[in-house]
């Protein structure tokens, strides 16, 4: 599971102005990772321009999921991540990272020119490196994956218990052919002996 890039978009008028933008593009050879930015950049304008505001959506292409969420005011978001990632943790990412980005900047995000190259938001890096563990950066998702594994345990445990309780029935079993077995000896056992009976 990976964020491989974080977009923070304004959307009104022709195509959606990228206001900052932060990527990880360390898993790419250093020749490809311009034209990596590149298509990044392209998919957040495309897939934020084709969300309503007020909308969340997840586009999956090839390997990678594409979670745009635009808000009412205009100001809008794109988290790419591989497929592997929960969608609800992108778009909760994205709620708090929007929400910041208007309480830090205000309204002046409104007029601001578009920005790939520089990140004038320094938020923006640190949430791409958080969200990369989407259990830890997201409490629900940590529960989530601690009662996985208490269900895989107790899995495990009722397993154990029918492995014991079909132990259990081969030794009733055995214990019942032990029964009828000295039930036999004791008749046995007794006819030899009656016909020697001391006095």
């Amino acid at each position: 599971m990976k964020v491989v890039g974080i977009t923070i978009l304004r959307v009104g008028g022709d195509d959606p102005v990228p206001l900052s933008m932060a990527c990880d593009l360390s898993s790419y050879g250093f020749f490809q990772r311009q034209g990596v930015k590149e298509m990044l950049t392209f998919f957040s304008k495309t897939f934020t321009k084709r969300t309503e505001p007020g909308q969340r959506q997840s586009i999956t292409h090839e390997s990678y999921v594409v979670h745009c969420y635009v808000r009412s005011d205009g100001l809008s978001g794109a988290v790419i991540t591989d497929a592997e990632y929960p969608a609800r943790v992108a778009f909760v990412l994205l709620t708090q990272l929007l929400d910041e980005f208007t309480t830090t900047l205000g309204d002046s995000w409104k007029s601001m020119e578009a920005s790939t190259d520089s990140t004038p938001f320094p938020s923006l890096e640190d949430y791409l490196v958080k969200y990369q563990d989407p259990a830890s950066a997201d409490k629900v998702t940590k529960i989530q994956n601690d009662l996985d594994e208490t269900t895989q345990i107790l899995h495990k445990t009722i397993d154990s218990v029918l492995e014991r309780g079909v132990k259990l029935d081969s030794l009733v079993e055995k214990s019942d052919d032990l029964s009828r077995q000295s039930k036999m000896f004791y008749k046995q056992a007794k006819k030899t002996n009656s016909c020697c009976v001391i006095s």
